[in-house]
């Protein structure tokens, strides 16, 4: 497909009309994509229709133009600057859908050209557009974790090494990517692996601490009334910033449980403190863990929502378990999973951008996300959401095993 942006028709889409022509002429199918006010302009002077099988040589070639989202006359088309943004915001879900309707009428798309002036065309195989604080920070020339920059980018130069690469991910979750990744190498989605049956040995763990007991404490509590807060093994809150979430907890009057992991002795750190009065203004409104069961906090029915670092396994576990999340990355790919967990799975509210801002987010600001995380339209679209997410999961462990099974004696041969 050859898509363009148009002002004049000639000067811009002569090229690769021509293009089109030449590649029709080999034996291929080529469909040339316009907006639909410059499509009608180009129909009316050369008696062309969309969908219509021109004969070219050996092959066909045809228009089909898209909706832009402006009426013909919309004085906003003079200026170019609001025209070109407008037609990134139109044109990436018409294109997205076009490629997907031929698809599934068994003519899929092998290659996609565009006009120079869209260059979003590039971004339709499979990712949101990141930001620049958004990409994994360990992945950028700043990064103070070189080694990590090493590991990760050589484990994708070698992708062709092995027979197949296992991903804790789900079908359903992240089609698109794993379709466009299964072109370089052999891919099989085998999570949501914690959501599997229980095995006989499932009393061994991995835990680096013994959780704290605290389920009898959420059982005393109502239904979707509590927030987990929790930022992992690694992430190491300033002390500032554990100050703001500690007085929107108190603003709020908002039952929570908190996981306050004490830094790794090797790093130096201190461990973080609470304000002074804190645990008594909230007496048994609040708990505070140095580490908890995780899995075993966000399926009880008392947990509203998560507030996560959003490390991959964080995320993956709220996804499963059909729990919102506001979302406050640090660094690495946290910093990614965010944008997926609040722009394309949306099941989540972001309270900060990461390490990279150097920013404390302050209390006001934590407070909104809680509230408007526990009550409101858009509380009831998260909750609606993740609880989508939470079935496609349980249908996705219900064949998840035999996968794995297979998967193995493939790589045994």
């Amino acid at each position: 497909m050859l898509t363009s942006y148009v002002e004049k028709p000639q000067g811009h889409v002569n090229p690769q009309l021509r293009l089109g022509k030449r590649l029709a002429s080999k034996g291929l199918l080529i469909t040339l994509s316009t907006p639909k006010v410059f499509g009608k302009q180009m129909a009316k002077a050369s008696n062309i229709t969309d969908d219509q099988l021109i004969l070219v040589g050996d092959g066909f070639l045809q228009f089909e133009s898209f909706q832009d989202g402006w009426d013909d006359d919309d004085p906003r088309r003079a200026h170019l600057d609001q025209y070109i943004h407008q037609l990134e915001l139109a044109g990436k879900p018409a294109i997205l859908a076009m490629i997907k309707r031929y698809a599934e009428q068994n003519r899929p798309f092998s290659c996609l050209i565009n006009n120079s002036y869209i260059p979003w065309a590039s971004d339709l195989p499979s990712m949101p557009l990141l930001k620049h604080d958004e990409v994994p920070s360990y992945l950028r020339p700043s990064t103070p974790f070189d080694f990590l920059r090493t590991a990760i980018l050589g484990q994708f130069k070698k992708l062709d090494k092995p027979f197949c690469v296992l991903i804790d991910t789900f079908q359903e979750l992240e089609p698109e990517i794993v379709e466009y990744v299964s072109k370089f190498c052999l891919i099989k989605t085998v999570g949501p692996l914690f959501k599997y049956p229980e095995m006989p040995n499932n009393t061994i763990r991995c835990d680096i601490m013994k959780p704290d007991d605290c389920i009898e404490w959420l059982d005393s509590k109502l239904a979707s009334s509590v927030i987990y807060i929790s930022f992992g093994t690694v992430v190491y809150l300033k002390q500032e910033q554990v100050d703001e979430i500690a007085k929107a907890l108190l603003a709020t009057d908002i039952s929570f449980l908190w996981v306050m992991k004490p830094p790794a002795k090797e790093f130096g750190l201190p461990f973080n403190t609470l304000p002074e009065g804190f645990l008594e203004k909230t007496g048994d409104n609040g708990k505070i863990l140095l580490w908890s069961p995780q899995v075993k906090v966000l399926t009880h029915p008392s947990v509203s929502y998560f507030i996560s670092h959003c490390g991959w396994n964080s995320a993956l576990e709220t996804l499963s378990c059909g729990l919102p999340i506001i979302a406050f990355p640090q660094w690495g790919d946290q910093v990614t999973n965010a944008v997926y967990l609040v722009y394309v799975f949306k099941i989540g509210l972001r309270m900060g951008r990461g390490k990279g801002k150097k920013r404390i987010t302050p209390k006001e600001d934590v407070a909104k996300c809680f509230v408007e995380a526990m009550v409101g339209l858009k509380a009831k679209d998260l909750k609606s959401n993740a609880l989508k997410w939470k079935l496609a999961a349980e249908e996705q462990s219900q064949t998840a095993v035999p996968l794995i099974g297979t998967c193995k004696l493939s790589l045994m041969r």
